[in-house]
């Protein structure tokens, strides 16, 4: 039910992105430079990519109940513990110096 509920998470920054790219688009508006007002479009586009992005991953994450990063994260997590436990692994096999 909370994995759920954290899709909607998402409403925040896809908010922030939108906004950001209005007044991208508003400051287009006075400027005269074609390079400029090119690059601004390109940013804008960026910017909606980005909140269509963060968008469908809240809407796929309501659907489903199943956070797309949660899976990433948990292997990165099995991948560190792993790592942890070959270390120790090679402290124990390893004779120690004596001076």
């Amino acid at each position: 039910m909370f994995a759920r509920l954290t899709g909607l998470c998402a409403i925040i920054p896809t908010t922030l992105l939108l906004t950001v790219s209005f007044f991208v688009l508003f400051i287009l508006r006075k400027v005269e430079s074609n390079i400029l007002k090119a690059f601004g479009y390109v940013v804008a586009s960026l910017l909606w990519l980005s909140a269509l992005l963060v968008f469908s991953c809240g809407v796929y994450t309501l659907a489903t109940g199943k956070c797309p990063m949660q899976k990433m994260m948990e292997e990165k997590r099995g991948m560190m513990c792993q790592k942890m436990m070959d270390k120790q692994m090679m402290k124990d096999k390893m004779p120690e110096m004596k001076h």
